[in-house]
């Protein structure tokens, strides 16, 4: 029999959903399954990734039921652990860019009759779990497929920081997403608002609020060449989505390439042609398998990846690549 872990936060803005949807009917949701829960605890990322992995077991199904936090933690904790598991998205947060990357956004693609659960608890879908996706093909059940992503690998100043699903953002962007834990936006969101439209909107707030107010990105090359003049960001894009409306590809079945651009957001014209661009057609940025930001002299900026953050101080170098090794996860078909 599978074993299925919950991951849930009980601190976040989405978790009464999570409650009410799924933990309060648990028993039913997933009968059949032992069930095992793992929840995220304030004790910072690193450390709730340390914890969870040490819980996954080979075999395991690691449900993440959140947002892309709680789903970058889960991944993480999984590659980590280097178990033979498999992640499942279920998502309660404002942007979604993993769950929306898989197609998993809907709590009836997993326990509607024949759903991706169930369709995984045959002996044939634990046999195909345990085989390698080397060649980014999927394997198909009878609603779904276990295929596999290759994330992102982010390294600063030679150490390794942690892996992405979908994206990772320097400079601004990366600054911009301290907002979401001001105890005053959390709060709002906590009494059941909509998510989305409310984390633009304060979004817009502190871009025309802060984008004059220092240097984000002090003088760098990507590769040994010379980036746009003043650039503010560095982007690396790699799943479908980026904060849910910037389109993306399916490069994350690919273990060598993604996209990636410097970029001098805090000019308004250009930042309104990226997102034009970014929502219409696709993200602006150029194939690579791996860039390396060499910084002129040491410096201090901020790293996030899919809306976790962190500020690094008196740093030269930070690489982002595809690695070799790739995450199991359950798609829609």
């Amino acid at each position: 029999m599978s074993r299925l872990i919950l991951i849930y936060n009980p601190n976040s803005s989405n978790y009464r959903r999570v409650k009410k949807d799924v933990l309060d009917k648990k028993a039913e949701i997933f009968a059949g399954y032992e069930l095992s829960e793992y929840t995220i605890k304030k004790i910072g990322f690193a450390n709730n990734v340390k914890n969870l992995k040490a819980e996954i077991r080979d075999g395991d199904f690691c449900f993440a039921l959140g947002g892309d936090a709680t789903a970058a933690i889960t991944a993480n904790a999984i590659l980590e652990s280097e178990k033979d598991a498999i992640l499942a998205v279920l998502p309660y947060g404002n942007f979604n860019d993993l769950a929306r990357t898989l197609g998993t956004m809907k709590l009836s693609d997993f326990v509607a009759e024949n759903g991706l659960l169930r369709a995984f608890r045959s002996a044939a879908a634990r046999e195909l779990a345990r085989e390698p996706h080397g060649d980014g093909s999927e394997r198909r059940g009878p609603q779904g497929a276990i295929s596999a992503l290759y994330p992102l690998e982010i390294y600063v100043d030679g150490k390794f920081w942690r892996y992405a699903t979908c994206y990772v953002t320097i400079g601004m962007t990366a600054a911009a997403v301290e907002l979401f834990d001001e105890p005053k936006f959390r709060k709002y969101m906590q009494k059941g608002h909509k998510s989305s439209w409310r984390s633009y909107v304060e979004l817009a707030k502190w871009y025309f609020k802060n984008r004059h107010s220092k240097i984000f990105l002090p003088e760098f090359t990507i590769n040994g060449k010379k980036t746009v003049k003043k650039a503010s960001d560095y982007a690396a894009l790699s799943g479908k989505s980026m904060c849910r409306v910037m389109k993306g590809g399916e490069d994350y079945k690919k273990p060598a390439i993604f996209r990636s651009k410097a970029l001098k957001t805090i000019s308004f014209p250009r930042l309104f042609i990226l997102m034009a661009k970014s929502i219409l057609f696709r993200t602006p940025g150029n194939n690579t398998n791996g860039d390396i930001l060499e910084f002129k002299n040491p410096a201090t900026v901020e790293l996030q990846a899919e809306g976790e953050y962190q500020i690094f101080e008196n740093i030269k170098t930070i690489e982002v690549r595809k690695g070799e090794k790739c995450l199991k996860v359950i798609t829609k078909r």
